[in-house]
């Protein structure tokens, strides 16, 4: 028997009303929008930040008409949906563009590096609070999480992370105060790029506003089995992104998900093991969407099958 959301449009509307549910305070270490109880479907999602050539209206369509149940806005300062670019009736308009599209908020992006000092680490903070207010204007009864990677290079980690420690403290406060979630991101690049080092981070500050992001790409890259980074982080998971890779740290391609190695059975598997219910989002990378023969909905397009399928299998096996 089939998993995947009905068609009926009710029914459907009925179904993500449960992603996005819970309030900071309530939840559950290993689950991110859904309710403290086993998952009977992790809604599959696509981030805008691979759809930015087109019209937000437009890739809202794309990705409802294909079948993705939610969407990451990117909130930089150069993108369509950054929070300073959409007015108050914007704001209503793109509410209701993901309404009337039965899609829900997954998170917005922003990548803010952590390692500054004075002005920029204030800039930082009021980006951050400007997200959380956008958020909430999009989808006023969801938990605001904002994602972000952290900057720095891998070879500065031992150098930068009692400075790390230090900013999310200041981040976690402001994110709290705004009852909100920031999802931090190891990068194979960054000076965070290990499973261990980000699980420690978050396990540091020990506030539930402040939490991570799985994206295994990343981790592939550095030769972590999947299962051994997702043990790391299952805990303070409240979000995941998924892509491929190939090559190694200082010589890497990423890929659409499907294109490369990475068991998809196996991630859902994982995480409905730890009873995670929060998004799966496809995120592309900045090196396929600059190309200059890189297309957007045909990519949203190709990636859809396989994660359907492999949440089918997944969350059909061992009932």
């Amino acid at each position: 028997m089939s998993i995947l959301p009905p068609h009926n449009s009710a029914s459907r509307r009925t179904f993500l009303k449960t992603l996005g549910a819970a309030a900071v305070g309530s939840i559950s270490p290993a689950i991110a929008f859904g309710a403290d109880q086993p998952p009977s479907q992790i809604p599959i999602g696509f981030s805008l930040y691979g759809m930015k050539s087109l019209p937000v209206a437009d890739a809202l369509k794309v990705c409802s008409e294909i079948g993705y149940e939610c969407v990451e806005l990117a909130a930089m300062t150069d993108w369509p949906c950054a929070p300073e670019k959409l007015s108050a009736e914007q704001r209503r308009e793109l509410r209701q563009q993901m309404e009337d599209r039965h899609l829900q908020l997954a998170s917005l992006m922003e990548n803010l590096p952590l390692a500054v000092d004075g002005e920029k680490h204030r800039d930082n903070l009021d980006r951050f609070k400007r997200a959380f207010d956008l958020s909430r204007d999009l989808s006023p009864k969801q938990t605001p999480l904002i994602e972000t990677i952290l900057g720095g290079s891998p070879d500065k980690w031992e150098m930068l992370k009692d400075k790390f420690v230090e900013r999310l403290r200041d981040w976690s406060a402001v994110s709290a105060e705004h009852k909100a979630i920031i999802a931090i991101k190891a990068h194979v690049a960054g000076a965070l790029h290990l499973p261990r080092d980000a699980a420690e981070l978050v396990q540091t500050i020990n506030s539930p506003s402040l939490q991570l992001t799985f994206d295994q790409s990343h981790f592939q890259l550095r030769d972590v089995p999947m299962a051994d980074a997702w043990k790391a982080m299952a805990e303070r998971t409240r979000f995941v992104h998924v892509k491929d890779g190939r090559g190694k740290p200082g010589a890497f391609q990423f890929l659409l998900p499907g294109d490369g190695t990475i068991d998809y059975v196996e991630l859902f598997r994982l995480l409905k093991s730890s009873r995670y219910s929060g998004p799966v989002v496809v995120e592309v990378s900045a090196q396929l969407s600059s190309k200059p023969d890189y297309d957007p909905i045909a990519a949203a397009r190709k990636c859809w099958p396989g994660l359907r399928d492999a949440r089918r299998t997944a969350m059909e096996s061992e009932k």
